[in-house]
């Protein structure tokens, strides 16, 4: 999990500005890349400093914890699977049309509602904890994720809404959002991509109605917890709940990708999903994981109001459907304003094939840095954060090289491959040559590294 990023150099470079609805009043130089009078800001701040961020209507109070960026922040409110025809979108409607149209409740109507513009400002509580994350659990720290204080963040994921919506009296809903992490950088990782939640939870008489001679089955026991179960489930109903979740994602995927898809489960574990799994699919001849699902910790489903009920839960990634399906090779292409890649998605209905053509391929340019790690703490995330926040959207990728350890001093030392390139022009070593030199500059004042440049 992961969110962060921080200030940034050069304005021609990297255009991204804030809108009318986030204003960011006195950040605190501990908790976002300040710029000093060699690297000017885009964002410069006003005084008085009032040390609060103003976020969609609201105002939240800065402290220790504070690490969202403006960089970050003006990302907020895009809503890029709410913006017609755009990748996103169409995948986001591909899957509520499916769910509309195959789960039908006993009046004919949808079973499953959706939400797909709740705040992504969510409260820590809401993160994790409702989640049943562990305090200690290395998800929560601030090197992972993107914080406004203490209390408030920008979610991690969707599931975030999920004890909220059960709260809400919902037995089955989507839930669509954008979430942020901070991360590695390459063609597959941004601070910034969309989720797809689903929920559903089942009373006993409709888990059990279409077995023969369920009468007496049973959702609850007094048990123990196995690798296979909880403590509180019967080994019936959770065996039905998992073949009713893996047959309602099989189906969905074969909607998507079409008939023949080979399809595989994994076993793995998230904290509040149990037994859970990742489903993989086979396209082109490689195996690719698409979405993680689950038995819902019932500890979960009891503390929203549904003690009398068992469900599952399964969260997907929407770039990475739409990359797969649309055969899209960079992640930064979705938030491009360029009408070249926009209009190859503009078609008469949801369903139609579209391949995405490449806009003409620009060529990289590599510059490598290297530094002397602090006596401190450091996290690579704060580098990728630092870097992705002066390079913008022109950093593709960025690869440690080579981690060396002096052997009298002990200091060590890593070497990270910046790979710039534009993905609608052609860059200048000369624009490149001085955003990586803000992000040398940058490294050493903000993150306390030795610079080796």
């Amino acid at each position: 999990m992961a969110m962060l990023w921080k200030f940034m150099r050069v304005a021609k470079y990297s255009k991204t500005t804030l809108s009318p609805k986030v204003k960011v009043r006195g950040i605190p130089i501990h908790s976002r890349h300040s710029s000093s009078k060699s690297v000017p800001s885009d964002f410069a701040v006003s005084a008085p400093c009032s040390n609060t961020v103003e976020l969609l209507g609201k105002s939240y109070p800065q402290d220790d914890y504070s690490n969202v960026t403006e960089k970050i922040l003006s990302k907020v409110g895009k809503n890029l699977h709410n913006r017609k025809h755009h990748p996103l979108w169409l995948i986001k409607e591909q899957v509520k049309e499916h769910f509309y149209k195959h789960y039908l409740g006993r009046r004919g109507t949808p079973l499953f509602s959706v939400y797909d513009r709740l705040s992504p400002v969510v409260t820590v509580q809401q993160n994790f904890d409702s989640l049943l994350i562990p305090q200690n659990h290395a998800s929560r720290r601030k090197e992972d994720n993107y914080y406004l204080n203490r209390d408030h963040m920008l979610r991690a994921h969707t599931s975030a809404h999920q004890w909220d919506l059960i709260h809400s009296g919902l037995d089955a809903f989507l839930a669509v959002g954008d979430v942020y992490r901070r991360d590695t950088i390459d063609n597959t990782h941004y601070p910034v991509f969309h989720q797809m939640e689903g929920v559903r939870l089942f009373s006993c008489h409709e888990l059990f109605s279409s077995i023969k001679d369920g009468e007496g089955l049973q959702l609850f026991e007094q048990g123990h917890r196995t690798a296979h179960k909880q403590e509180c489930h019967t080994m019936e109903a959770v065996r039905l709940v998992e073949f009713n979740l893996k047959q309602v994602l099989t189906k969905l995927m074969t909607h998507i990708f079409g008939d023949g898809l080979q399809v595989r489960w994994v076993d793995c574990y998230f904290p509040f999903t149990h037994p859970s799994f990742e489903m993989e699919i086979n396209f082109q001849g490689e195996w690719m994981e698409v979405l993680g699902c689950g038995v819902m910790e019932q500890q979960l489903v009891n503390s929203a109001g549904a003690q009398d009920k068992i469900g599952w839960a399964f969260g997907l990634g929407l770039e990475r459907l739409a990359m797969i399906l649309y055969d899209i090779p960079d992640i930064r292409l979705f938030w491009s304003e360029d009408e070249r890649f926009l209009k190859q998605f503009i078609g008469p209905h949801i369903w139609q094939k579209i391949k995405f053509q490449p806009l003409s391929r620009y060529p990289p340019l590599i510059n490598d840095i290297s530094f002397w790690l602090p006596s401190g703490t450091y996290s690579q995330n704060d580098f990728y954060d630092l870097v992705r926040t002066i390079g913008g959207d022109l950093i593709e990728k960025v690869v440690l090289l080579d981690e060396f350890a002096h052997p009298k001093t002990k200091k060590v030392s890593h070497c990270y491959r910046i790979i710039y390139r534009h993905p609608e022009r052609t860059l200048t070593q000369d624009e490149v040559h001085r955003i990586h030199q803000a992000i040398e500059e940058s490294a050493v004042r903000e993150l306390g590294v030795e610079g080796r440049f």
